[in-house]
């Protein structure tokens, strides 16, 4: 489990096609205290580190991951948001995040408001009624307070500290991110759809 709160920007050094696709990671984090086999967050997506080196460590993403994430796009000098998973007694200072990718999320605008900045979100319709306005997502791995819904659409205001500390910052229209809705809204769904009236 993961919180939505970015604790460094690596950058992907390798992509190795082997059975399933292997991606090497530059990062900040003290590598030497990774396990083999510790599950970290990268751009929104819960992945295990297969191994690591003086700087980086690396992780395999099978075809199913790579068709429905962004992660498939991913090349030398992508840069990725990164978290390490949550430890018992950590402060929970976003909401509770699966790394289980939902879907993608389109940028369908981008406009500066005040030192903030505005974007839109297009979801697929079949994700849509999971967002809620004051509710929380997670875009690339970043837990986000929802401004606005119209339909398929929602909004949600970049402080610049959020855009200077991960990945978000630099989107433009056209972009699409990896979109993970509330675990909250997921299991409401699930028992507004298994109790009968």
């Amino acid at each position: 489990m993961f919180t939505g709160i970015v604790t460094n920007i690596g950058t992907v050094i390798a992509r190795e096609q082997r059975g399933d696709t292997r991606f090497r990671l530059r990062t900040g984090f003290d590598t030497a205290s990774i396990a083999i086999g510790a599950s970290i967050a990268c751009s929104g997506c819960c992945l295990t580190v297969v191994q690591t080196g003086a700087d980086w460590f690396a992780v395999d993403v099978s075809a199913e991951t790579l068709s429905r994430t962004t992660l498939g796009r991913w090349g030398e000098g992508s840069r990725v948001n990164l978290e390490r998973s949550l430890k018992v007694g950590d402060e929970l200072g976003g909401h509770i995040v699966s790394g289980h990718v939902d879907g993608l999320a389109a940028v369908v605008r981008a406009e500066p408001e005040g030192d903030s900045l505005r974007l839109d979100f297009r979801v697929p319709d079949a994700l849509a009624g999971f967002v809620a306005e004051k509710g929380s997502v997670a875009l690339d791995g970043v837990s986000l307070t929802v401004n606005a819904v119209q339909g398929a659409v929602f909004g949600i205001n970049l402080i610049p500290h959020t855009q200077q500390v991960t990945t978000l910052g630099s989107l433009k229209l056209g972009d699409s991110v990896n979109f993970e809705v509330d675990t909250l809204a997921r299991y409401v769904a699930r028992l507004r759809d298994w109790v009968k009236p």
